[in-house]
């Protein structure tokens, strides 16, 4: 197992241990179950995939002589394979995932990169997002002088869509996106794995992680995303918590936090239900954020993803400060978490704690699937649908709307 579990100052005394139980003990995981069996919830079951990495390690062949690769896509198109990638930060190419629309953000970029040694990875599911479209327009603009045959890979719907048709009249190579997995359940996907093995990371080992945790959520009585779904669901419907604040000790797991609260909200915030995620870093937001989880209003459940830092880093020789000799980065990072987390419960906040020895490949595809099965078990506890936006659907048309006029 990549990971372990602990829920703390959660349980309220008997009548609440009885009422959760009743959420485990749901027809929540059976569902689910069922749904995997019979090959409803494809986008786990790409875990147990290996026949499509060829193609990708050849597609990415195409790219990878260059010096950077500009990422384009939003959302879901873009947050998995940047929560992957930055496990390998000094990889060749450069990766800049560009997720948002800033001018000022391009201009800056097209200024430092050589147009001639960078290539473009463009990924939509829909092939219609504008964003992305408006992106690679403007890339291919300043890419026309120096040629943009060979030099752009596109990931979308095979369906004739803009940015397929776009692809066909160029010749680009152009990859199916699976229509039917949501761009925020992609990343074991063609999304996640072309970045990744860009990056030089190791896609077996990604999903792998992630086959042996669905594996275990497939075949334990009370497995640990079951446990988190119910505690979520209970812990709002009946101690008003609804914000769920992910709280990991480790940088490499920013971007995560980004996917997580991206994969959390758009699926689960529907018909008025819904609990709202927050996205905070160890220890950066103990000198920012933790004064209000401590004194301020008690409608929040912590996650905190704790690695094993104790040791890690050059040992301090100098006395000056007595607490710190002998002492490392990881020992005073791992005592930072460990304080953060037993003052949360010590003030009745319900904390969870996710231990893990290591972040890789294989521990982030373990985190993800997860995450992605706690809120698929939770859409079925509070009765939505985890795979629709319809809202963020019409502020698309309306956007549209607005452009053209």
């Amino acid at each position: 197992m990549r990971y372990t579990q602990q829920l703390d100052g959660c349980y309220l005394g008997n009548a609440d241990k009885a009422i959760l139980h009743t959420f485990i003990k749901s027809q929540a995981i059976d569902t689910f179950r069922r749904a995997v069996k019979e090959g409803k919830l494809p986008a786990l079951s790409l875990t147990n995939q290996l026949e499509d990495i060829d193609l990708y390690k050849k597609t990415c062949a195409q790219l990878k002589d260059y010096e950077d690769v500009l990422i384009l896509g939003t959302g879901g198109s873009s947050l998995g394979g940047k929560s992957l990638c930055v496990l390998a930060p000094d990889s060749k190419p450069r990766l800049h995932f560009l997720d948002n629309v800033d001018p000022t953000t391009f201009s800056h970029l097209f200024q430092k990169i050589d147009l001639k040694k960078t290539g473009i990875l463009a990924i939509s599911k829909s092939g219609s997002t504008i964003e992305t479209l408006c992106q690679l327009l403007t890339c291919m603009q300043h890419f026309e002088k120096v040629g943009l045959k060979d030099r752009i890979v596109v990931v979308t719907e095979p369906t004739q869509n803009p940015l397929r048709k776009l692809a066909e009249s160029h010749n680009w190579t152009c990859l199916d996106h699976p229509q039917d997995v949501g761009g925020r359940y992609s990343c074991f996907s063609v999304v996640g794995l072309l970045p990744a093995i860009l990056a030089g990371l190791d896609p077996i080992a990604f999903r792998k992680g992630g086959h042996d945790v669905l594996k275990q959520h497939l075949e334990e009585d009370c497995p640990p995303a079951l446990e988190g779904a119910a505690m979520a669901v209970y812990l709002e419907n009946h101690h008003q918590k609804t914000i769920s604040v992910m709280l990991p000790y480790a940088d490499q797991l920013s971007f995560f936090s980004g996917w997580y609260c991206q994969l959390w909200a758009e699926s689960l915030g529907k018909d008025g239900k819904g609990i709202t995620p927050i996205r905070a870093l160890g220890t950066v937001d103990q000198h920012s954020q933790l004064q209000l989880y401590l004194q301020g209003p008690k409608d929040k459940v912590f996650t905190i993803i704790a690695p094993s830092w104790k040791g890690q880093g050059d040992k301090i020789q100098d006395s000056s400060i007595p607490e710190l000799k002998n002492k490392t980065m990881g020992d005073l990072f791992e005592a930072e978490q460990r304080a953060t987390y037993e003052t949360l419960i010590r003030n009745d906040c319900p904390t969870r704690l996710i231990s893990i020895q290591s972040i890789d490949e294989a521990t982030l595809g373990a985190l993800m699937m997860h995450f992605m099965i706690e809120t698929i078990l939770t859409s079925y506890l509070i009765g939505v649908n985890a795979f629709d936006q319809p809202a963020v659907e019409a502020g698309k048309r309306l956007a549209k709307e607005y452009l053209a006029a």
